[in-house]
Formats: C-alpha cells, structure tokens, sequence
C-alpha cells in the first residue's frame, strides 16, 4: 500500500489540473486514502491595480466554488473520500498557501498541473509549480499535459 494516503490535490479548472485531478483520485484510490481539493482566487485588485467590485469577487468565489465542486464529485464518484477548501490569496502567494495549506492538513503528497510556461510568460507570470516545489516540506507531483512546453521543444 502507498504511503500516500492524505493528498492535497490543486485544481483551477484547466485542462492539466483536471488531468493532476484523475492522477490524485487515482493515487488516493489505489492507497485507500483521502484529497483535499484545494483552490484559490486572487482579486483583480492585485493584478490590475484597480479597485475590485463586490460583484467581480462574489463572482470569482462561485467559479471556484464550482471549480472545487466538481472536483470532489470526480473524486467522491470514483470512491475516493475528499474535501475541499476554497482560498483567496492575500498577501501570501500561491506556492506559501499551498505549502501551508499541505503542512496544516498534514499531506503526504500535493499533486499540482503545471502549463509549462517558459521565457518571457514565466518572467510576468511566475512558476507556482515552481514555488510549491520550492516550499513543500512533502513531496510534490507535478501532472504535465501532452502539449506543454518542454525544454527540449524549447532549444
């Protein structure tokens, strides 16, 4: 049996987290264990520079609500024991609340999807993967979907 068994799994809807998603279920399945699904919303206020409406931020909490819904259904559906949290980023970035969120829930591993950003979108847009790497105090599985940026594609 694994020893893998509490799993906190990152998902924001996208193809490759849908893809962490299945291999996490799949993980905790195998080992008899248990997700947190975990999510986060920043405010347009930190990326743009502009004051954010109640609307924009009630609307980005139901999109990731729902993002996090479906991924306990999955996970849920296929037998799979699973929570879920949904986290607005403040003055923590992404990798510190995932780090954080892993060492408070006890994790055993984070699963994560990685887009495979390069040059200069990697530059303006940061490596979150990169970060929850960097910070994780448990290992870190990183899921890349066929199609994203490989250094040897890169060259």
């Amino acid at each position: 049996m694994s020893r893998f068994r509490r799993i906190l799994v990152s998902v924001d809807g996208s193809e490759t987290s849908e893809k962490a998603l299945e291999a996490a279920v799949e993980l905790a399945s195998d080992a008899g264990g248990r997700l947190l699904v975990v999510h986060s919303i920043e405010s347009l206020a930190v990326v743009s520079g502009f004051e954010t409406s109640v609307e924009v931020v009630e609307l980005l909490h139901d999109q990731g609500q729902d993002i996090i819904d479906h991924a306990t259904a999955k996970a849920r559906a296929a037998g799979v024991e699973a929570e879920s949290a949904l986290f607005e980023l403040d003055s923590r970035r992404l990798g510190e609340l995932i780090a954080e969120e892993a060492q408070n829930w006890s994790a055993d591993l984070v699963v994560l999807g990685s887009h495979g950003r390069r040059g200069l979108s990697r530059l303006l847009l940061g490596s979150g993967a990169e970060e929850i790497l960097r910070l994780a105090t448990v290992p870190v599985l990183v899921i890349r979907t066929p199609g994203s940026s490989s250094p040897a594609a890169n060259s």
